[in-house]
C-alpha cells in the first residue's frame, strides 16, 4: 500500500509541478522571452533555465521513478528558494503551495520512489 501511495504522490505532485509551474516557464524560453527574476544572483537566463529544469525535466524523471532521490533535489531546492528567498516575509497563504511542494520533494528525496518505478528494475 505504501508503494501505491508513493506512486500517487509522484503522479500528483510532479504533474502539478509540470503543468502548473514548468510549462509557463518553458513557453517563455521557447518564445524567446528570457526575462525572469534573479533571486540568487546568477542572472536571469541561468535562473530561468534552472527553473525549467527543476519544474519540467526533473519532475518527468521523478514521475517515472528514475533516480528519484537525485532528481527530487532540484524541485526541492527551487521551492526552498521560493519559500525562503523570493517570498520571505509574505503571508503563509502566499507560500503555502511552495511549502507543500518543498515538503513532498524532500520526502521523496528521503523515501525514494517505491517499487512502482524504473529505479526498482535492474537493467
Amino acid at each position: 500500500m505504501n508503494n501505491l501511495a508513493l506512486l500517487l504522490l509522484r503522479i500528483v505532485f510532479c504533474g502539478a509541478m509540470i503543468y502548473g509551474h514548468g510549462l509557463g516557464k518553458l513557453n517563455k524560453v521557447i518564445g524567446g522571452n528570457l526575462k525572469f527574476s534573479d533571486p540568487i544572483g546568477i542572472g536571469e537566463v541561468p535562473t530561468l533555465y534552472l527553473a525549467v529544469f527543476s519544474e519540467i525535466i526533473a519532475p518527468i524523471f521523478i514521475l517515472v521513478g528514475f533516480k528519484t532521490k537525485f532528481f527530487s533535489f532540484f524541485p526541492a531546492a527551487t521551492m526552498f528558494v521560493v519559500v525562503f528567498i523570493v517570498h520571505l516575509g509574505d503571508p503563509f497563504s502566499r507560500i503555502e503551495k511552495a511549502v507543500l511542494f518543498l515538503a513532498v520533494f524532500v520526502f521523496l528525496m528521503i523515501t525514494g520512489p517505491g517499487k512502482y518505478s524504473i529505479d526498482k528494475y535492474k537493467f
